[in-house]
């Protein structure tokens, strides 16, 4: 009985199969057509939907100095303040630990604390400098 009510709901099943193959069909003929408007409207071109564009060949190798002499203020920032005593003297309690670890063979210990200590360290200097470099 619950069969036969599915089966005036929702159709027969075996039909559905028979449909589903047919309605894939129609959905990629749908997406060509789509791409093929695209490309016929000069919105895009046949190679920019399977291969990534570097910055050099978007703008014709013109601004390729450019995209080469930019640098992260990130980094540039976070190098100058592994340099500071604070984060110098957490890295110098990190590469002890690490040495210490790994000279024995059988150790629980991880250098689990020194390493979160010396982030905090960086990430703090950072946070001070890092907002003013940037425009």
């Amino acid at each position: 009985m619950v069969f036969e009510r599915e089966m005036t709901t929702f159709g027969d099943p075996d039909s559905e199969e028979e449909d589903a193959p047919a309605e894939e069909e129609k959905e990629e003929e749908e997406e060509e057509e789509e791409e093929e408007d695209l490309v016929n409207n000069g919105l895009t071109t046949p190679e920019s939907r399977s291969v990534f564009i570097t910055p050099e060949q978007n703008f014709g190798g013109v601004a390729a100095d450019f995209f080469e002499k930019l640098k992260d203020p990130l980094e540039t920032v976070r190098e100058k303040c592994e340099q500071t005593e604070h984060c110098v003297h957490a890295r110098q309690k990190l590469e002890a630990c690490e040495a210490r670890v790994s000279s024995r063979s059988e150790t629980e210990e991880d250098c689990t604390e020194e390493l979160f200590d010396f982030l905090h360290a960086r990430d703090h200097c950072i946070a001070h400098k890092l907002f003013s470099s940037l425009k």
